[in-house]
């Protein structure tokens, strides 16, 4: 208990009762400090040693009166205990359960007026990659190489793109070859002599500024996935530190923007699972036009570009013919269309040579399979031949061919 009551002044512990609002409201499962802590981890060590200092001074002030506190406890007489938590009346301990767990999603509603606010409101998808991940230790967390960013509107698409290939610092004493490995097995890209990063730290984020431009003197919110947003935050904290330039860009999840433009929608909050199923798709991984030019070449799926863009194709197919807009190629690769427009059902047979036999002879195929049109033939999925089963597909799509 003494552990317990000491660690709840602690600088960290309060920097995590400050977070539990916002992770209440992204959805996950905590009720107290205790349940916030393993969350936090990574905030906090985003934080300057200014903001920590100013927690710690907190903690120390909380400790001081707490202490003095016990001594006037022990001085004075205590023969009229102060009452306990469970002693409340039952009104008073539901008005304060109801305190602490109001909705936090209604905190951070979207000042959208309209539908049409939404679809003509402008997003940017970030991402940036590193060579591998070092461990704490290490003052260098990560080595940026590449970034990506993409400017989309719902009524718009993908309006604009930026990608750099980014000139990395070197790696520390004894881990390159773990910068390397983490980089084979992703976006390959080499951890030195890399010919394309030819992009320092000032021109990639002097650029970035001036590509995510602010609307009336308000800088826009930039979005990425929840499991990069401590790599992408770091390097642009690295990246602002040692060129002096300031920022002003917050990053924040682009699941919470999924969920909150489903949410406006519907009067319903989405679930977790649904919103990570929507966004955690492989259908435009090869899509023209969707990673870099060099990624493409090299055939590599891994690419900030494309990280980018799959994002905002995600947005397009599931909400924006729900707000009311007509897809485009701006809002989806131009092979979706083509394959809604140009199928071709062609069917293929396993063991050709017998169900030519077969058709030869005419027998096994019924006048309610007859094709309907040149391109189409049908026969019965269950025909057999011989010992062998006829395995037929009866529309296959003809997708585009990509070299």
């Amino acid at each position: 208990m003494a552990h317990r009551r000491g660690s709840a002044t602690s600088a960290y512990c309060l920097f995590v009762r400050d977070q539990l609002p916002e992770l209440q409201r992204r959805g996950l499962p905590v009720t107290c400090v205790v349940d916030a802590i393993p969350y936090c981890s990574q905030e906090w060590e985003l934080l300057t040693e200014e903001e920590k200092m100013t927690y710690t001074e907190k903690a120390r002030k909380q400790r001081e009166k707490r202490k003095s506190q016990k001594t006037v406890e022990k001085t004075c007489n205590l023969a009229h205990p102060v009452p306990s938590v469970t002693s409340l009346p039952d009104a008073s301990a539901m008005s304060w359960k109801k305190a602490s767990a109001t909705s936090l999603s209604d905190a951070s509603t979207l000042s959208w007026k309209d539908d049409q606010a939404v679809v003509a409101d402008i997003f940017y998808f970030l991402n940036i990659y590193s060579h591998g991940k070092l461990p704490p230790s290490c003052e260098q967390r990560f080595l940026p190489c590449e970034i990506g960013c993409v400017k989309y509107s719902l009524q718009l698409g993908i309006m604009a793109h930026f990608h750099h290939f980014i000139d990395p610092e070197e790696p520390p004493r004894g881990f390159r070859y773990q910068c390397q490995a983490a980089s084979d097995a992703t976006h390959k890209i080499p951890v030195s002599g890399f010919h394309l990063s030819r992009t320092c730290y000032t021109d990639v984020l002097q650029e970035l500024l001036d590509f995510v431009q602010p609307a009336g003197g308000v800088w826009p919110h930039l979005y990425c996935r929840s499991a990069d947003r401590f790599r992408v935050n770091w390097c642009l904290n690295r990246m602002a530190s040692l060129t002096g330039i300031e920022s002003h860009l917050e990053l924040l999840s682009v699941e919470d923007l999924v969920a909150q433009l489903y949410q406006r929608k519907y009067q319903k909050e989405p679930s977790k699972a649904w919103v990570l199923k929507e966004l955690d798709v492989c259908l435009w991984d090869f899509s023209i036009n969707t990673r870099c030019k060099w990624h493409e070449e090299n055939d590599i799926l891994c690419c900030a570009l494309s990280s980018c863009k799959k994002i905002a194709y995600c947005i397009s197919k599931s909400l924006a013919t729900v707000y009311g807009v007509s897809l485009t190629a701006a809002h989806l690769p131009l092979q979706y269309f083509d394959l809604a427009e140009r199928a071709n059902t062609k069917m293929m047979v396993l063991d050709p040579e017998r169900f030519q036999k077969m058709k030869a002879e005419g027998s096994g195929l019924d006048r309610r399979f007859a094709p309907s049109s040149p391109d189409q033939e049908f026969v019965p999925s269950n025909c057999e031949f011989g010992s062998y089963k006829c395995v037929i597909l009866h529309v296959v799509r003809r997708l585009p061919f990509v070299e």
